[in-house]
């Protein structure tokens, strides 16, 4: 059955969301499209991450709205009526993915290998990527092309952007003073640092660097809170634009300027995918696993101390997804090794 000797027709890619996780997804999308230029592309994705993917040219996108419920699948059983693909990749590890993988007819239904298969995955692909452990998310998702017989690995994202989209980050970022966008928030509360330590870093950055410090986020209470807290902490100059942004506009913001700061969220690998470098802060989460792909160099981990404080183990000695979402385990990351790595990047060539 695998790998495929020769292109298929049809792959369909089923991989719903997060923002983070659908941009791993872009490079394996480029990989196949290289190796398969004929190949005709479906992507199943859910709403809020559409509203980012859409822009990529070539791909038919079915859009899933996650708060249909029972709705949404007979929905997707309805567009997919009298159609076959030649290969499912099943890319998520959820029950509701592996139902929406039941809509879809494909000779080949390729999921993650057996130890990897959470929530009875197995029992709705017919065919498994190579098994591996302790590697990054996104190298997992390689396993998939991999699988079908495509050994090249191409980091490549070039998601186009729109006009508007483009603008709306120039009128932001309109010159060449480097630019430190902070976006403060994960989905996650435990994930995030305090709003002070990041206004000490802000008001680092525009004292010593001359930056120009931006934040930005989504429309959350909490995140326009901790904007507002962060603000109110800052001795320094700061633009607010938590909750005023697209994905398309942060993406564009993000491609122009010169360093994000993020705790382990989506806006880490949008700024990935763009090539500007992540100070990531990780303590809740395993920046080897989860963290900025061509940043890690970039990032202050804690995770190590976070394991031994909070679990009394050594990381090597947990499974690979372990994460540590514990009230106060940001607080392992000082305000001091943030700036200094802020340092270092600024030190290094744009």
């Amino acid at each position: 059955m695998l790998p495929f000797v020769a292109a298929p027709r049809s792959v369909c890619i089923l991989r719903l969301s997060a923002i983070g996780d659908t941009c791993h997804i872009v490079p394996v999308l480029r990989t196949m499209q290289q190796a398969w230029p004929a190949t005709r592309f479906t992507w199943i994705i859910a709403k809020t991450e559409s509203g980012l993917m859409r822009l990529i040219e070539g791909v038919e996108f079915i859009i899933v709205d996650k708060r249909a419920g029972i709705g949404a699948l007979t929905a997707l059983h309805r567009q997919f009526a009298g159609r076959t693909f030649d290969a499912l990749l099943d890319m998520q590890v959820a029950l509701r993915a592996s139902l929406i993988a039941l809509q879809v007819s494909a000779a080949v239904k390729l999921g993650f290998d057996r130890p990897r298969a959470r929530e009875l995955q197995w029992l709705f692909t017919n065919a498994r990527i190579g098994e591996r452990s302790r590697e990054h998310v996104l190298e997992s998702f390689f396993g998939f092309p991999e699988a079908l017989g495509i050994k090249e690995r191409l980091l490549r994202w070039d998601i186009p952007l729109p006009h508007e989209a483009e603008e709306y980050a120039r009128t932001l970022i309109p010159d060449a003073q480097p630019t430190l966008v902070i976006s403060p928030c994960s989905s996650h509360a435990h994930r995030n640092w305090r709003p002070e330590r990041y206004a000490a870093v802000a008001e680092h950055a525009v004292r010593h660097h001359g930056m120009r410090v931006i934040l930005s986020g989504g429309r959350s209470a909490l995140e326009r809170a901790t904007g507002a807290a962060i603000e109110r902490a800052a001795r320094a100059p700061l633009l607010n634009q938590i909750g005023r942004d697209t994905l398309p506009q942060l993406l564009a913001l993000l491609a122009r300027a010169r360093a994000l700061l993020s705790p382990d969220s989506g806006p880490v690998h949008m700024a990935t995918a763009v090539a500007t470098p992540v100070l990531g802060l990780y303590a809740a989460t395993n920046p080897a696993r989860s963290g900025p792909y061509l940043s890690q160099k970039w990032c202050v981990n804690a995770y190590a101390e976070a394991v031994r404080r909070y679990r009394h183990r050594e990381p090597g000695e947990l499974p690979w997804t372990t994460k540590i979402e514990q009230p106060g385990v940001m607080d392992l990351i000082q305000v001091e090794e943030v700036i200094a790595r802020l340092d270092e990047l600024l030190r290094s060539p744009p």
